[in-house]
């Protein structure tokens, strides 16, 4: 709004310092401010509220702490405050017409409606299970859905595969390569580094190899949404766990944006260049402060619980935002902390699950998912299965919980690290 009304104000009155509200870093910047004061001030009313109501969830209530700590009538579902923080921050700062930026607003409202409906469900209906995994994954399809048309349909949506700078008449100009709408995306570690979905399907004909490109980057968004989610909200079973790496991830992808929005940045790392999604960094400034200014009341011992709200949410909006700049296959790098924790829940599950059936109680880790297995010990492993035996025992004794969750942040920042460092390791 504030960004519109200053456009507006520049172009009919000239106002002195009107100009300023169209750099992207000065938005950015403004964005993550705004955003991390209203998560902060948000938070501290949101907590008042949650425990007037005495409103908390049933498992969290529940839950053995190896420690003795207990975290009974934490307020949940405070990924309430990190929406409403970057709300708040976006609509002041946010340019509605940019289509990139409609879709990363459109991400975060259904993925949070779907976060609260399994919030809701769990602690006011006191049914710990939530929301049926089938409509929690409908939903995520239907995003992927919508993201996927709208990349095809909207005029806005092109990009130039190259970049160059030239000399032309002693001034230098950047050369773009034609803009097209395409199903390229970016391939780490590779020297030719773009690869187009279509080709997949060339045996079907030059016409029919792209419509099925489409439908392939389609399905794909969809699966990286889901994926990139869930792994989100299983990664969310510490204190500051999950919006810590969060933060991560998404100021990677914020000077990735960035990058891809630059003609100047795009050459150097040849890279496409994706007019508009310089957009994306502001949400993504306003998403990473948001985040930092949760786990103000979210690190441990937490104050408030982020939920399904904020884990679905905050898991969605990197899926989308590496798929809009065509870097999704840089999430498995990037997101490896729940990657790790994705496989771990999956791969316990399916070796116990095959144990039973044998009459065989055993398990890979103390228990899943894998930040767990830290704070687990073998003789909690007996008590609850007696009999189980286990693949990696690992240390007897249980690791503090602060001390596993700052490790599993600067594994994220090194995996960080690593994913700009794809650019030039090729």
């Amino acid at each position: 709004m504030v960004y519109h009304l200053f456009e507006y104000l520049q172009n009919i009155i000239h106002i002195p310092g009107g100009g300023l509200w169209q750099y992207i870093s000065f938005r950015a910047i403004l964005a993550a401010i705004i955003a991390l004061v209203c998560s902060i001030g948000l938070g501290r009313h949101f907590i008042t509220f949650m425990k007037r109501h005495h409103i908390s969830e049933v498992q969290r209530d529940a839950a053995v702490d190896p420690f003795n700590q207990k975290k009974v009538g934490v307020p949940t579902m405070g990924g309430v405050v990190i929406i409403l923080s970057i709300l708040i921050a976006v609509l002041l700062l946010g340019n509605f017409r940019n289509v990139y930026f409609l879709l990363m607003l459109a991400t975060m409202l259904i993925l949070g409606a779907l976060g609260f409906a399994d919030d809701y469900i769990k602690t006011f209906r006191k049914q710990k299970d939530g929301l049926r995994p089938s409509f929690k994954l409908a939903g995520q399809i239907l995003l992927g859905i919508i993201v996927a048309l709208t990349l095809r349909l909207s005029p806005s949506v092109v990009m130039n595969e190259t970049v160059e700078k030239q000399i032309v008449n002693n001034t230098e100009v950047w050369v773009k390569s034609p803009a097209v709408k395409s199903t390229r995306t970016t391939i780490p570690f590779v020297k030719n580094h773009n690869a187009n979905y279509a080709d997949l399907f060339s045996f079907l004909g030059k016409e029919n190899m792209y419509r099925a490109g489409w439908i392939f980057f389609g399905l794909l968004i969809a699966f990286v949404i889901a994926g990139t989610s869930n792994g989100s909200n299983l990664n969310d079973g510490m204190d500051g766990m999950a919006a810590g790496n969060a933060s991560i991830m998404g100021f990677v992808l914020l000077l990735l944006a960035y990058a891809s929005g630059t003609t100047t940045f795009a050459a150097y790392l040849n890279i496409m260049y994706i007019p508009g999604s310089e957009e994306i960094v502001v949400f993504m400034a306003a998403f990473v402060g948001a985040l930092i200014g949760f786990l103000w009341y979210n690190f441990y011992p937490a104050q408030m619980f982020m939920g399904d709200t904020g884990s679905l949410t905050i898991g969605g909006i990197i899926a989308v935002a590496a798929c809009i700049i065509h870097k999704e296959w840089l999430l498995p790098i990037l997101c490896g902390v729940w990657v790790m924790e994705s496989l771990s829940s999956l791969l316990q599950m399916r070796y116990f699950l095959s144990g039973k059936k044998k009459g065989i109680a055993r398990r890979i880790w103390k228990r899943a998912p894998l930040h767990d297995h830290y704070r687990t010990t073998l003789a909690d492993v007996e008590k609850r299965t007696p009999g189980c035996s286990v693949i990696f025992k690992g240390d007897e004794q249980p690791q503090f919980e602060t001390k596993i969750v700052i490790r599993f942040w600067l594994i994220t920042i090194i995996l960080a690290a690593l994913t700009l460092l794809t650019f030039k390791i090729r």
